[in-house]
C-alpha cells in the first residue's frame, strides 16, 4: 500500500525537523506516511497548497510566512484557528479543506508538561503579533494566568490580537491588555518570544526588565536560530527555553488531526533532543 502524503508548507523551510518528527510518530504508531519539506514562493502559496492536493497530499503544516493566508483557504475551521486568524495544519477532505491551528496548544502543553511550570496564577508576557503569536494567545488564555500582555513594536497589531481575544479572557478571568515593549510594566513570570527576530538574527524585542528572577523565557524558535534569546535569558537569570518541545507538541497535535492518533510526544521530543546533542 503505498504511503499518505504530507508535507509542511513554507518559507523558509530548510531548518525544519518536522519531516523527521512525523516519521518517528509514524514508525511509533504504524501508520503509514510520507511527510516532505516544500519551499514555496511568496507570492504563490495558494498554487503550493492546490498543486500538493493535486498531487494526492492528504494534509499539510504551514509554517512562516504563510499561517494568515492558510486560513483564507479553508472550506472548515476549528474554533481556536478561527479565533487565531491564523493556521498550521490543514487537512484534505472530500469536501473541502479543514483548518486547525495545533500552535498554541503545543506551546502550553511543553510549558506545563515538559517543562513544568504551570500557568495559573502567573504573569505572561506574549512577544510578537504575528501568525505564531495569534495561535498561542488563546491557548495561554485557557491556562488562566492572572494577567497577559501582548506587545509588539507595531502596537496597533497587538491590539487588534487582544480585541479578538478580549470576550475569551474577561470569560476566563485573565486580565489581556497590548502595550508597546517599553511599557510593559512589571516583571513577568513567563515570557514568550513569538516573534521573528530570532529567525534573522535580530535584537531581542524587549528589555531584560520583564524578566522576573528565575522567569521562564521561551522562544517559538529552536537550533542556531533560538540561540541569542537563549543566552540573553540566562544572562538575565531567566530560565530559558526553546521552541523543540513546543515544536513536537504542536506537531503531535497535527498528526491526531491527520490521523486521529496521538502519538507519543515526550518520547519523540527526548529522542530528537538527544540526537541534537
Amino acid at each position: 500500500m503505498s504511503a499518505d502524503l504530507y508535507c509542511l508548507i513554507g518559507n523558509p523551510v530548510d531548518h525544519s525537523k518536522s519531516p523527521w518528527i512525523h516519521a518517528r510518530f509514524a514508525e511509533l504508531t504504524g501508520q503509514n506516511i510520507r511527510y516532505a519539506k516544500r519551499l514555496t514562493p511568496l507570492d504563490d502559496f495558494a498554487q503550493g497548497v492546490q498543486a500538493f492536493r493535486a498531487e494526492g497530499g492528504r494534509g499539510c503544516n504551514i509554517t512562516v510566512p504563510f499561517k494568515f493566508e492558510a486560513a483564507a483557504l479553508a472550506t472548515r475551521i476549528t474554533p481556536r484557528a478561527r479565533l487565531a486568524g491564523a493556521c498550521n495544519t490543514l487537512r484534505f477532505d472530500a469536501d473541502g479543506i479543514f483548518a486547525d491551528n495545533t500552535d498554541g496548544v503545543g506551546l502550553v502543553t511543553d510549558i506545563c508538561n515538559n517543562a513544568g511550570i504551570a500557568l495559573t496564577g502567573r504573569d505572561v508576557l506574549l512577544v510578537g503579533a504575528g501568525g505564531a503569536a495569534a495561535g498561542a494567545l488563546g491557548p495561554l488564555i485557557g491556562a488562566s494566568p492572572r494577567r497577559l500582555v501582548v506587545t509588539n513594536r507595531t502596537l496597533s497589531r497587538a491590539a487588534d490580537l487582544v480585541a479578538r481575544h478580549a470576550e475569551l479572557a474577561t470569560r476566563e478571568g485573565v486580565a489581556l491588555q497590548a502595550l508597546p515593549p517599553e511599557a510593559t510594566g512589571a516583571p513577568f513570570d513567563v515570557v514568550v518570544n513569538a516573534t521573528a527576530s530570532s529567525l534573522g538574527g535580530g535584537d531581542i524585542p524587549v528589555p531584560a526588565a520583564v524578566l522576573s528572577p528565575g522567569a521562564l523565557a521561551c522562544d517559538v524558535m529552536y537550533g542556531a536560530a533560538a540561540q541569542g534569546f537563549i543566552h540573553w535569558a540566562r544572562r538575565n537569570g531567566a530560565t530559558p527555553r526553546d521552541g523543540l518541545g513546543m515544536l513536537v507538541e504542536q506537531a503531535a497535535e497535527s498528526f491526531l488531526v491527520w490521523r486521529g492518533v496521538r502519538p507519543p510526544a515526550a518520547q519523540v521530543l527526548a529522542e530528537l533532543r538527544a540526537s541534537l546533542g
